[in-house]
Order: structure tokens, then C-alpha cells, then sequence
């Protein structure tokens, strides 16, 4: 491999180039990178000479621009990946429109035959609060083989009908348009690093539909080696940390009274039911302030490496779900 005269992370170089499984056939893997938290600092400060900064107040300076929203510095940064996913997973992923994707054509190539199956475990009937969710316990174990034979008969028509027409010489482009939205697919994916933050907050938030939470849990392991003091501060004020309403504000002013003379604040009492109701607050507004007052438990994104794979191994297990070329 040629060496390089751009700025380089140990931590990235480590896992460039390979691929992290995900879900039954999925994989990300960062394929490439520019900058790192140094570059966000630069872009802040044009006008210090590199090498003059220490790692402290890098820090300081990059939880700054965190916490006040400056976000154009972080947009210095880009990562590019290769993923792999469900047709499902890719619908809800390419809503985010803030990167340059580059899917695999089912018009020109063949499409590996393979499936997502979920797991007993995220197998679970429609939530009762969420419309866009699931349960978070799972349905019955014999409602659960059911659709898995549901889905292994529907599949495997869909499978051998894509097969058949591509024996028949059928375009390409006509042979894919019955297979199911389980079918994975795959695509590069561009993002600068202001724009992933925002993906990953949404993604791996416990409201997103599990699957994608998955992607989203791999690729910020990937981010915390390439920046990983942007990845911190991310965490602490975005993951970890809650946006508040006029009428959430007001009902923990009514809670906390700042002593200036002393620079700290203290307690005034206790908010009822009927006071959070006084401040304008809906049903579903109450469940959310008590969702983000209560303690959250700091998420571990931390790669393991020794489900790493190569390139070569992924490619060939793909290649051997592509249907044999006709004629």
C-alpha cells in the first residue's frame, strides 16, 4: 500500500476496510475517512498553527461547538462506508438526505438471495403507544414459527420465480420487481461528520426500529476511532442529553431557584400531575419530561474486533446467494 501525506487516525486505520456484521447478512464497513476531531478544531480556528493546541483544548473547543450548535466545523469531516441491509432498513435510512449514496442497480446486476429473518426475541406484536413501533416483549414462540414458515414459503416462490424469469432471458430490470422487501441490498454511503451525528442521534435513539438501531450502534464505533472526542461530546449532549420545551422549563424553574451570590441552585418543592397539567403540558408531553429526567445509562458503541471481517470473506459469502448467470 502506498503511503499517504494526509493526517491519519491509529484508531481509524485500524478497522479501514473491514466489514463488522450486522442483522443475519448485513455489514458496514468504513471504507474511507477525512479528518478527525483536529480538523473540527481547525475549521473553528483558522487562524492557529498546527501543532500548538493541547489535546485538553481541543476538547474544550469541540464540546463547545457541541453544545452551541455550531455545526459547520463538523461538516470538515467525512466518512464513507459500504453497507449492507434489508430493502426495509434502506426505505427508512435514504430519508436522510444530507448524504451521497450510491445503491447496487438490481436493473444491471443480480441481486444475492438473501433474506432478513428477525429473531424470536424482536418478533413482537404492534405497541399500544407507539403506531410506529413494536412491543418490547416478544409475541408467543408458536405465533413466532408460523410467520417464520410464512415467510420461508413466500421467499422461496419469490426466490425461484427471480430465478426462472432470469433463466428465461427476462430483463433484469422486470426479474427483481416481486422479490420482498427482506431482500438486502447494498450501497456506498458519503456523510460528513455534522450530518452523521444527526443520523446516529435519530438512529440508535431507543424509539428507532430496532434493525436500524443496529446499523447505527456499528457505524458509532466507527466514529468514536475517527473522532473521538466529537463522538464524546455527541454522547453526552445529545444521546444522553434532552432538548426542553417552554412549558418543561417552566415547570423545573418552579422546582430549582438559582442563589446568585452563591452560584448554585436549590430545590423548591415537588410538581404534581396537576401542576405539569397548569404548564400546558399534554398526557404524552408529561411521559416525555419523565422520560428525559429520568437516569439513562451511557451506551458502550465500542467495536468488537474480532467480529471484523475482510473484504474477501464478505464478498464471497455474497457471492454465493447471486443466482447462477443464464446464457
Amino acid at each position: 500500500m502506498e503511503t499517504t501525506g494526509r493526517p491519519t487516525v491509529p484508531a481509524a486505520e485500524e478497522i479501514l476496510g473491514g466489514y463488522f456484521p450486522v442483522l443475519d447478512h448485513g455489514f458496514v464497513a468504513l471504507v474511507d475517512y477525512m479528518g478527525s476531531d483536529a480538523d473540527v478544531e481547525a475549521a473553528a480556528r483558522v487562524s492557529y498553527g498546527a501543532g500548538t493546541r493541547r489535546v485538553s483544548q481541543t476538547r474544550g473547543l469541540v464540546r463547545y461547538l457541541r453544545r452551541h450548535a455550531h455545526t459547520t466545523p463538523s461538516e470538515m469531516v467525512e466518512f464513507k462506508f459500504h453497507c449492507s441491509m434489508p430493502m426495509f432498513v434502506a426505505r427508512q435510512w435514504i430519508r436522510h438526505r444530507t448524504a451521497s449514496v450510491n445503491e447496487l442497480s438490481a436493473r444491471y446486476s443480480l441481486l444475492p438471495l438473501l433474506f432478513y429473518e428477525p429473531g424470536h426475541e424482536q418478533f413482537a406484536y404492534q405497541s399500544r403507544l407507539n403506531n410506529q413501533g413494536r412491543e418490547a416483549d416478544p409475541a408467543p414462540t408458536a405465533l413466532y414459527r408460523r410467520a417464520i414458515e410464512r415467510w420461508e414459503q413466500l421467499r422461496n416462490e419469490a426466490a425461484h420465480g427471480y430465478e426462472w424469469l432470469l433463466s428465461e432471458d427476462v430483463a433484469r430490470e422486470l426479474a427483481r420487481i416481486d422479490l420482498p422487501l427482506s431482500t438486502y441490498t447494498q450501497w456506498y454511503w458519503k456523510i460528513d461528520l455534522h450530518n452523521l451525528l444527526h443520523f446516529l442521534r435519530l438512529r440508535v435513539d431507543a424509539h428507532a426500529q430496532w434493525e436500524i438501531q443496529e446499523y447505527g450502534r456499528v457505524m458509532a464505533g466507527m466514529l468514536q476511532r475517527v473522532a473521538p472526542l466529537s463522538y464524546e461530546a455527541w454522547v453526552d449532549y445529545e444521546v444522553l442529553g434532552a432538548r426542553l420545551s417552554a412549558g418543561e422549563l417552566e415547570v423545573l424553574r418552579s422546582l430549582l431557584r438559582p442563589d446568585p451570590e452563591s452560584e448554585s441552585i436549590r430545590g423548591e418543592g415537588v410538581a404534581t400531575k396537576e401542576d405539569l397539567k397548569a404548564a400546558g403540558l399534554a398526557p404524552r408531553e408529561i411521559r416525555e419530561l419523565l422520560d428525559k429526567l429520568s437516569p439513562a445509562e451511557r451506551p458502550d458503541f465500542t467495536l468488537d474486533l474480532s467480529q471484523m471481517k475482510s473484504a474477501e470473506e464478505m464478498s464471497g459469502k455474497m457471492a454465493k446467494a447471486v443466482p447462477e448467470p443464464t446464457g
